[in-house]
């Protein structure tokens, strides 16, 4: 089978499975696309109502909450969309419509670096959340969840630990999934795909270790 979408020097037989498995498979788009619009439907904006379920306890502030979850709601539908734009063929070309430009290709970089940087956000924000709520739930640390009135903490840390946390892991493994995809299928030769996999995974690592280190340093007393 001969490969279009790397260059000759790596046909499919000779890709990873890592790489012939993102090469062939747009399920990731399809199910980021779910998972955010269930997200931002079921949890955001039923929370931006009022809705009380995952909220275990009292906001100091309930109109600045309800509408933070409310434009959270909002950019999680749009990262949703993303994803599907990264994966159809519509996705890599500005609609006719558009004046002056319409119908040229949409440059890769120009839709993967804002997916790799999303991406790279998710994981470290479930990572970093994960670990810090851990500590706090071994009393190794103790974090001041100082944006409530009342609060339950237990019921908040499990919350965050079987929910919200994993929650973010799952979405931003799809969309760097997806991303590799759109990658593969834009034309990026595959040395420079494994070569900028190695920086990003290196960056994601750093970026993680920041995010416990600022949870830690500004909301553990």
């Amino acid at each position: 089978m001969k490969n279009t979408l790397t260059n000759e020097k790596f046909p499919l037989e000779k890709l990873n499975k890592f790489e012939r498995f993102t090469m062939t498979s747009v399920w990731p788009g399809y199910v980021g696309f779910l998972w955010a619009l269930f997200y931002a439907v079921f949890v955001r904006f039923y929370q931006a109502a009022g809705g009380s379920v995952g909220m275990p306890g009292q906001l100091i502030d309930p109109k600045s909450g309800y509408m933070a979850s409310y434009v959270a709601g909002v950019e999680i539908m749009f990262c949703g969309f993303a994803l599907l734009l990264l994966i159809k063929p519509w996705g890599k070309v500005v609609p006719n419509w558009v004046p002056v430009i319409g119908g040229r290709k949409i440059p890769c970089l120009l839709l993967l670096v804002p997916t790799l940087a999303g991406t790279a956000f998710l994981i470290a924000h479930g990572i970093s959340g994960i670990i810090t709520k851990s500590l706090h739930l071994l009393g190794v640390i103790t974090i001041d969840f100082k944006w409530w009135s009342v609060v339950n903490v237990k019921s908040l840390v499990l919350w965050d630990l079987l929910f919200y946390e994993p929650w973010f892991i799952i979405m931003g493994i799809l969309a760097g999934l997806t991303a590799f995809h759109y990658a593969q299928t834009s034309g990026i030769s595959i040395l420079m795909l494994r070569r900028g996999t190695k920086i990003y995974l290196t960056f994601l690592f750093l970026l993680s270790s920041l995010f416990v280190y600022e949870t830690i340093s500004k909301l553990s007393i």
